[in-house]
């Protein structure tokens, strides 16, 4: 048995690394609010002593929390070992707001802690407790490496430091003793073995794509055939847009909060998914912006990169990254918001059933038998010829009030990194009847993220709107179905714009798919004028 212990990152993990330049930072982070309550000291403080006393005993439950990168030689692949001199006060940082702080001072804060760099010499991660805010609040401000955790492994950490209610109490954690790291002479030795095995590991998981692999350059196209395919079949490069370009290192992080029951009211009218309201409302407010911008949409192919989880039920609490990825071209050539709801629905339902011949797990196993040198080139060359100008990323949290030793979260606001041209990013994270939405952009190239968000807003009404017109139209076509017989002068005294509305319902519970989108499209348009 060996004496010393470490694991390998995955391919999918160490693109993240690879990606990563000195004006892109490939961290995730949030910003989550709370209300004081028992953290609450005299003078307006908070007992962030205590909060870090929690982090502290939970990460045994996390131990990539304490490990860092080291390399192997030559190959300079990545592995976590633990860090023999882990101190938790580099990680958990205290600071203040001046009081009363407002929420536009957090997010400047936010922007200026997140667009810092970690430090690859120690584990990737930092938290930051900020006192000072107006209404009794503080906030968490917390970042960690895109290479150690996704979207819903940051949600099963957020479970692991907070509990479903007030009541909680700082238990008692084993001690931390870090298992010996690898020499490099021992990991040269174990990468020569691993090399030696690959052959027969790769034909039990691999068999029909070593089967198309005769020689390098068969495997590299076999490859490049597969990302293409996960993206959603084409990596030719995205438009030119205002909202893209060469990024600097400076960041602007806004937010914004809808009511949960409020997008759920226009799922239900329109009869589709959460998520297809949220790319309609994202479809509407870049169309708004890029006009603002003096662009036509209708010259623009504007597509989006939407990550996916693909974690199963067993892989609940585990770190790194079980994700795809779906590309989808917003339909912002639509003026009509219900067509931009109709084509989003139709292509996230044929993305939802479709079946890549490469699945992500069977891409991810193809990348860790490909040089780290070639895998490190292709990224490097293909994050210049992005085939999306966003990345829109939806993730599901809990659905109930959390809470940090008796503090109460109010609202959580994810943050998605930018790469090389994408000036904006948006993420989202729906928590106890929210939907939280947070944007993060370049500096320099969106200069106008608040008009932005009064993009969204604005995109979000006028679907509200036109979702409360349909559904007053389903209503009067079942009044009209249960009202006794009249006489043929009857219908003519029905005038008015009720009668479009009926006419929409009536078409939709006889199957007309067509006669009704044109009727809510008229509907939509009459909002408009």
């Amino acid at each position: 048995m060996a004496r010393y212990a470490y694991d390998r990152l995955t391919a999918l993990d160490n693109s993240f690394l690879v990606l990563e330049r000195p004006n892109a930072y490939m961290h995730v982070a949030s910003t989550q609010t709370f209300e004081a309550g028992p953290l609450a000291r005299e003078g307006g403080g908070i007992d962030a002593q205590k909060i870090k006393e929690l982090i502290g005993s939970c990460l045994h439950m996390i131990p990539r929390y304490r490990q860092k990168l080291q390399w192997i030689p030559f190959s300079n692949s990545p592995i976590w070992v633990d860090d023999p001199r882990f101190k938790l006060d580099y990680h958990v940082r205290h600071t203040s707001l001046p009081r009363p702080g407002s929420d536009e001072q957090l997010k400047l804060l936010s922007a200026r802690i997140m667009e810092q760099h970690l430090d690859r010499r120690r584990p990737l991660w930092e938290m930051w407790v900020v006192e000072g805010l107006d209404g009794d609040r503080f906030a968490l401000i917390s970042k960690v490496h895109h290479c150690m955790i996704d979207g819903m492994s940051g949600i099963d950490l957020m479970k692991v430091l907070m509990s479903m209610t007030p009541e909680h109490f700082i238990h008692d954690s084993p001690s931390y003793i870090p298992r010996p790291a690898p020499s490099a002479l021992e990991l040269l030795q174990d990468e020569v073995w691993r090399w030696a095995k690959l052959p027969f590991s790769a034909a039990n998981g691999l068999t029909q794509v070593v089967s198309e692999m005769t020689n390098a350059r068969r495997a590299l196209i076999t490859g490049l055939r597969s990302v293409a395919e996960t993206l959603g079949g084409s990596l030719a490069p995205a438009s030119a847009t205002p909202l893209n370009g060469e990024i600097g290192p400076h960041r602007r992080f806004d937010w914004l909060v809808m009511e949960l029951e409020d997008i759920k009211e226009v799922r239900r009218a329109f009869d589709g998914s959460l998520n297809d309201v949220v790319l309609t409302v994202v479809t509407g407010a870049v169309r708004r912006f890029l006009q603002r911008r003096q662009v036509r949409p209708s010259q623009v192919d504007f597509k989006i990169m939407a990550p996916v989880s693909i974690r199963s039920d067993d892989q609940a609490g585990t770190l790194g990254n079980r994700i795809t990825a779906w590309l989808l071209e917003l339909p912002i050539h639509e003026e009509d918001p219900f067509r931009q709801f109709e084509a989003i629905n139709k292509r996230t339902s044929e993305l939802k059933s479709s079946r890549n011949p490469v699945s992500a797990e069977m891409l991810t196993q193809v990348a860790e038998w490909t040089p780290s040198t070639v895998l490190s080139l292709a990224a490097r060359n293909a994050s210049r010829l992005l085939p999306f100008n966003m990345v829109v990323t939806n993730v599901p949290g809990p659905q109930f009030p959390m809470y940090m030793l008796g503090a109460k979260m109010q609202e959580v606001y994810p943050h998605v990194p930018l790469a090389d041209s994408l000036g904006l990013g948006i993420a989202l994270m729906s928590y106890d009847g929210k939907l939280c939405w947070g944007f993060n952009a370049d500096y320099d190239l969106i200069p106008d993220l608040p008009a932005f968000l009064d993009c969204i807003s604005d995109a979000f009404t006028e679907l509200q709107k036109l979702a409360h017109l349909r559904r007053a139209a389903r209503e009067s076509s079942r009044a009209v179905n249960i009202e006794p017989p009249k006489t043929a002068e009857a219908p003519q005294s029905t005038a008015g714009n009720g009668a479009t509305a009926a006419k929409a319902a009536v078409a939709a519970d006889q199957g007309a798919g067509g006669q009704e989108s044109e009727d809510v499209s008229a509907q939509s348009s009459t909002l408009r004028h």
